[in-house]
């Protein structure tokens, strides 16, 4: 059974920074594509960051770029999302997704796992 559980979630002061983890099971996450997405109140859910299939490449969206970074370790079938600099606007629920193609899609519906999401909350 496939299952991606995320963690690293919790309240931080605008700047600040948090490691998201998300572990797999039951699949292994190299031979996947890693998607971070990000779901504020009342928002659409939007891709933050995603990794191909054997680091074949990364992307980032625009208001990510330069303060957010994914990485993974094979060995504990995990994959990070290093978040630097948080915002308010950073607030949300956040999603890891795999895409058994191993390249990277822009839409949430191109992904077919997720995890149920680890809460982030930039606040003062």
């Amino acid at each position: 059974q496939v299952q991606l559980v995320e963690s690293g979630g919790g309240l931080v002061q605008p700047g600040g920074s948090l490691r998201l983890s998300c572990t797999a099971s039951g699949l292994t996450l190299k031979y996947y594509a890693v998607g971070w997405f990000h779901q504020a109140p009342g928002k659409e859910r939007e891709r933050v960051s995603c990794i191909s299939a054997s680091n074949g490449g990364t992307y980032f969206a625009d208001s990510a770029k330069g303060r957010f970074t994914i990485s993974g370790d094979n060995a504990k079938n995990t994959m990070y999302l290093q978040m630097n600099d948080l915002k308010s606007e950073d607030t949300g629920v956040y999603y890891c997704a795999t895409d058994m193609t191993g390249v990277c899609g822009d839409l949430p519906s191109a992904f077919q796992s997720w995890g149920r999401g680890t809460q982030v909350t930039v606040s003062t």
